[in-house]
């Protein structure tokens, strides 16, 4: 009974995943480089694989279907924009205009890619290849200073638990534990946040022309395991906001 239970209580979760845009592009998004992973690892094996050449046929396929719903995400970036605005709310000013350039980076990233897919459409007669490139580069930047933000949250956040600790003895018990906690758990999102944006920064590096560091020399499944670890801890991120764990 308690398995039965606990598999409706999966089905309905996954459900609600599904039914919501952020969580339906999140499971795509494992499905998709963990086709890649799983296909460029038989692929490997055996060259003459049919199911490994098939998983990264479907793979790209559902990276082409990602690119197309991304056609509808600048309205939305422009909100998210808009409403940060110069990050007056922000405590520090290094994050605040680190925000402000991630921002920048992510509105100009999507209108790129945007020709780049009608170009690759011919929709628009352009090259596609230097708007691969641009939106490439422009992501590669939004990553990096992604990566920069949370480290430099991690450094604040630690310096808050250290002076909650000292005045530890001013503050009942129970408040002061529960405050110390609260900044364990945005600490330990932000760790994750560093290592998802690193995994997907060795993968936009991966795409960048040949000669810049390691362009074009990751096999697919090593670009499949990069962009399946991301995925993961966007998922476990989503489920988390959504359950109100970390605020």
């Amino acid at each position: 009974m308690r398995i039965a239970c606990r598999m409706q209580n999966s089905v309905e979760s996954l459900i609600n995943v599904l039914e919501s845009y952020r969580g339906r592009d999140k499971v795509i998004r494992i499905l998709c480089y963990g086709s890649q992973l799983l296909g460029g690892v038989l692929s490997g094996k055996n060259s003459q694989s049919s199911l490994g050449r098939s998983l990264l046929l479907f793979s790209a396929q559902l990276s082409q279907c990602r690119t197309t719903l991304r056609l509808f995400d600048d309205l939305s970036m422009l909100a998210y924009s808009t409403n940060y605005g110069l990050g007056s709310t922000e405590e520090d000013a290094l994050v605040r205009w680190m925000s402000i350039l991630n921002n920048v980076a992510d509105q100009l990233y999507y209108p790129c890619e945007h020709i780049a897919w009608a170009a690759d459409a011919e929709l628009i007669k352009t090259k596609s290849d230097r708007w691969w490139v641009l939106s490439t580069v422009l992501w590669g930047m939004s990553l990096l200073l992604s990566v920069l933000r949370s480290i430099r949250l991690v450094w604040i956040l630690k310096k808050k638990v250290q002076k909650c600790q000292r005045a530890g003895s001013t503050d009942s018990r129970e408040e002061a534990f529960a405050h110390r906690a609260t900044l364990r758990r945005q600490i330990q999102r932000e760790v994750f946040s560093i290592l998802s944006s690193l995994a997907d920064l060795s993968n936009a590096i991966h795409w960048m022309p040949p000669g810049f560091l390691w362009a074009g020399r990751f096999p697919p499944w090593l670009v499949g395991l990069m962009g399946t670890t991301s995925s993961l801890i966007g998922l476990l991120h989503l489920s988390s906001s959504d359950q109100g764990a970390c605020s």
